[in-house]
């Protein structure tokens, strides 16, 4: 019962030739000029009602972005409207509050807890057929390097999941919620027994702050970063082949104030250990700003711990077509903590000239025209 259907409806601009908003070209071959057309948009999706008092469903991004109406069936059939608390892109998560009496919130589990093999429920509402349960195991853990999202920690299972499944439960065999539905991959978009789930601790991170803040407000350390590999862990003289390496400290940043530099080897963060660069850039980025964290680093083979208080992670967005035609469709962020210095893709509308000049979400612009790119 604590699974829902989720329906919205919005609108979305369609995007004309950039040329026919050219004065100069319209003049030229006497076209009219054009108005911006609007098209209606429609998407199924799941949630799952994590405290019932409060009415607050988690859900993903994606499901409720674009909408101007979200209705979310309940499973006594009960149809209410939801309004949006906040979301987080990044992280593809998304709160929604219901104003409905007699809710039942799920069981919370632990992921970090979850073993490969581990047996796991799927349910959410597929093709608009709600209350569809599917089962399989976790097949890994930690998956990350898709290009699925910005932040990218996932639980990989083989249960069935398809369209309309995005913000459903993964449950473990006593009914606790272990993480929420979010992609498959798929030759044609249905399922091959490929899909990921968010960890609900991961989520549980992020939804405090959504229904505290109305966003995620992230931490930010200032450092580009890299993998600790065998080669380079026996050139730094230490007895470890986990952690990130340091390439380099942005000025005026939380690292350079509490005297990281570069070369120096990050290999836990609150006595969590930092397996790579990728999980450093988790841990980060689940860190409130102005938190203070505990670093753990080698530096000329010896080990040391530091305080550092994250700085606020402000990043800068744009639209492509603002930059050049050639951009139109694309959405531009400079990039974040622990990447390197540059402009990330942050999403493509499909078939628009960025699209077809060959840019994908998650790609990152480091130069143009042999030019170094830093920023937006």
């Amino acid at each position: 019962p604590a699974v829902v259907n989720i329906s919205t409806r919005g609108r979305v601009s369609m995007r004309e030739n950039p040329l026919m908003q050219d004065p100069f070209f319209r003049r030229f071959f006497g076209a009219p000029e054009t108005q911006p057309r609007e098209r209606q948009t429609s998407s199924l999706g799941s949630g799952v009602i994590i405290d019932a008092a409060a009415g607050h469903v988690v859900t993903n991004q994606h499901v409720i972005g674009n909408a101007d109406e979200i209705t979310v069936r309940l499973h006594d059939g009960r149809s209410v409207q939801a309004e949006v608390i906040g979301s987080d892109p990044n992280a593809d998560i998304a709160v929604i509050k219901i104003p409905a009496q007699g809710l039942t919130a799920i069981d919370l589990g632990n992921s970090d807890r979850l073993r490969v093999g581990d047996f796991v429920v799927a349910i959410g509402n597929p093709f608009g057929l709600g209350q569809t349960v599917t089962s399989g195991i976790v097949s890994a853990l930690g998956r990350s390097g898709l290009g699925i999202e910005d932040y990218e920690d996932f639980i990989q299972t083989d249960a069935s999941i398809n369209q309309g499944n995005s913000g459903g439960a993964l449950v473990n065999l006593r009914g606790e919620l272990i993480g929420v539905n979010t992609a498959i991959v798929g030759p044609s978009g249905g399922n091959v027994g490929i899909g990921f789930a968010i960890p609900i601790n991961m989520v549980l991170v992020l939804t405090r702050q959504i229904v505290e803040f109305g966003e995620v407000r992230r931490g930010r350390l200032g450092v580009v970063i890299q993998d600790l590999t065998r080669d380079l862990a026996e050139a730094f003289g230490i007895d470890t082949e986990h952690g990130a390496v340091i390439a380099q400290v942005m000025p005026d940043s939380a690292a350079a104030d509490a005297g990281l530099k570069e070369a120096d080897v990050i290999t836990a963060v609150n006595e969590r250990p930092v397996k790579g660069a990728t999980d450093l850039r988790n841990i980060i980025g689940l860190s409130r700003s102005n938190e203070e964290v505990e670093i753990e680093y080698f530096r000329n083979g010896q080990q040391t711990t530091v305080r550092v208080k994250l700085r606020p992670a402000e990043v800068a967005m744009g639209l492509g077509e603002k930059i050049s035609q050639h951009l139109t469709g694309a959405t531009l962020a400079d990039s974040e903590d622990g990447e390197l210095a540059g402009v990330r893709v942050t999403e493509v509308e499909v078939r628009s000239p960025a699209w077809k000049a060959g840019l994908r979400k998650n790609d990152l612009i480091v130069s143009i025209n042999r030019e170094r790119v830093k920023n937006i």
